[in-house]
């Protein structure tokens, strides 16, 4: 499914996003290598073990990211000018390997841009939640989106 184009799009409107993702041993440790990201509760067994964890902490930069990745299809895939940013980025609870994550985004504001009369900016707040409901991601974001012709 492609995404929608401004002026498709509802305040008030709720998606929940189809696709879900179990997390895997190697999600983790590719993506905190890539960043270069040597913490050891992401990459050192051991170290996870003996912390109040006790197990492997997935980086939550890459959880960031699998909670917007998981929203495009549904909202900006064809349609998206810029990202624009994102704000209040919250994990309440952590992720652990193994964990199937799932998102659901809300549309809580649409405004005309005023520097390009062909596209405006939808903002949504994105939500990630584990397989027992619980939020384990959520931020604002903010989208440039093109008007349909």
């Amino acid at each position: 499914m492609s995404g929608k184009y401004f002026d498709q799009w509802v305040i008030g409107e709720t998606l929940v996003h189809d696709i879900r993702r179990s997390v895997t041993e190697t999600d983790n440790l590719l993506f905190s290598t890539m960043t270069h990201n040597p913490q050891p509760l992401h990459i050192d067994v051991e170290a996870a073990k003996a912390s109040e964890f006790g197990q492997i902490l997935v980086n939550g930069t890459f959880t960031f990211a699998l909670m917007v990745g998981l929203s495009v299809g549904d909202t900006t895939l064809g349609t998206l000018v810029a990202n624009l940013g994102y704000d209040k980025l919250v994990m309440p609870k952590p992720v652990f390997i193994g964990d199937t994550m799932r998102a659901e985004s809300d549309v809580v504001d649409l405004k005309e841009s005023r520097s390009r009369p062909e596209a405006g900016i939808v903002t949504f707040i994105h939500r990630l939640l584990n397989q027992r409901d619980e939020i384990v991601c959520q931020c604002l974001r903010m989208a440039l989106i093109k008007k349909s012709a």
